[in-house]
């Protein structure tokens, strides 16, 4: 059956797409393959699988899967969602250009910088909340720009639509980190797109028990290149962790809006909270892009940050008092977390860098859970006197 979004909702898609009965056993459940080879009925004759770094049934169906939701016909899963930036920054060559976001997840700075920028590839970081700062950033040798939005951490929202027909004036790639919306909240492809990156790890899994990545398109050739790159480097995700990914999908839909009811309601409570200077959450009216947002996601999802009314120990303070919330990396996991991006997710980046950016001793970042909400605001509250 096709699951085609005209025809089946994003739920529905999301517990039947790529995932048919077993053939063998009429299991609902796509069976856990783990093997590593597969019988050859005669040289080079095999039934679509001869090794699973090319290809695992479990993992396949995990990627049709999350494809579909990305309104895409082609997923990779990786290893980790670091592992898929940098497989699709190896489509690039020596003295190719990348234009990026100037705020993003401190890894793939980290990747970008000091990684590729040694092996001859190029890197200009602009704030793409303005449309023009991206053109005027194009050059002749410019293959692919990067967006991550809303961005880690300071959630700027960049116009999808507009980035890709910059992008495609000048003959590069849009890939879009789609991590902080998920699917379920945004469909960079839909906006001009051609690659999408998540980490895995975060909302499409979203019960912090695994590290992964998918990267998506829906051209072909594309497709065929990042395909021969997964095999080639072979940073492929774990069946397992496959497996798993493909059991989040089924309730990612329900998670997300349970994410987002409480992220709201937190983000109207710090806002209003003497403790606190600003707060930063594409669902507040005060959100600078929050009529942009509103156009290009159908929700806001659950990330959020903040700038507490102190100083780094003030900020120290009220991060270490916090009972429900949990102090540590990461995001999009059912429980709470909260974080310090200047000296946990964004250390990585120069100090010169953080400063320009607004990453500031007291800049705090929330990944909100789907516990009850009034014990995530009386959590919150409680800290704050410590501030």
């Amino acid at each position: 059956m096709e699951w085609s979004d005209e025809e089946f909702g994003f739920e529905t898609r999301a517990i039947h797409a790529g995932q048919a009965p077993d053939p063998t056993t009429g299991a609902i459940i796509t069976p856990l393959f783990l093997t590593s080879t597969y019988a050859h009925s005669a040289p080079g004759v095999h039934q679509g699988y001869d090794y699973t770094r090319s290809g695992n049934p479990t993992r396949r169906a995990f990627e049709d899967c999350v494809a579909n939701l990305e309104g895409a016909r082609f997923g990779f899963a990786m290893a980790s969602g670091s592992v898929g930036t940098a497989t699709i920054t190896h489509l690039l060559s020596a003295g190719d250009h990348v234009v990026a976001c100037d705020d993003m997840y401190g890894g793939t700075y980290r990747l970008f910088e000091r990684v590729f920028k040694q092996q001859g590839i190029e890197f200009s970081y602009v704030d793409m909340t303005d449309p023009d700062n991206l053109a005027k950033a194009m050059r002749v040798n410019t293959m692919l720009v990067w967006v991550e939005t809303p961005s880690n951490p300071l959630m700027k929202v960049v116009d999808i639509a507009k980035a890709a027909e910059v992008a495609h004036a000048h003959g590069a790639l849009l890939a879009v980190d789609n991590t902080f919306m998920s699917p379920y909240f945004q469909r960079p492809m839909a906006l001009g797109a051609d690659i999408v990156m998540h980490s895995t790890t975060k909302y499409i899994n979203g019960h912090s028990d695994l590290v992964g990545g998918v990267v998506i398109t829906d051209d072909e050739e594309l497709a065929d290149r990042l395909k021969f790159l997964c095999n080639a480097i072979g940073g492929i995700q774990s069946t397992f962790d496959a497996f798993m990914c493909l059991r989040s999908l089924k309730t990612l839909a329900v998670r997300m809006k349970a994410h987002e009811s409480n992220a709201l309601a937190v983000a109207r409570f710090l806002e209003a909270h003497p403790k606190i200077e600003s707060v930063s959450y594409t669902g507040l009216a005060s959100h600078p892009q929050h009529a942009l947002a509103v156009k290009q996601m159908s929700g806001h999802g659950g990330m959020l940050t903040c700038n507490v009314a102190g100083d780094l120990a003030a900020t120290g303070r009220f991060l270490q008092s916090v009972r429900i919330f949990s102090l540590a990396e990461s995001l999009g996991g059912v429980e709470s977390l909260i974080e310090h991006p200047a000296i946990m997710t964004h250390a990585s980046l120069p100090q010169a860098v953080r400063d320009s950016l607004g990453i500031g001793d007291n800049l705090v970042r929330l990944s909100v859970g789907i516990e009850a909400e009034p014990d995530l605001l009386r959590d919150l509250d409680r800290a704050l006197q410590a501030v």
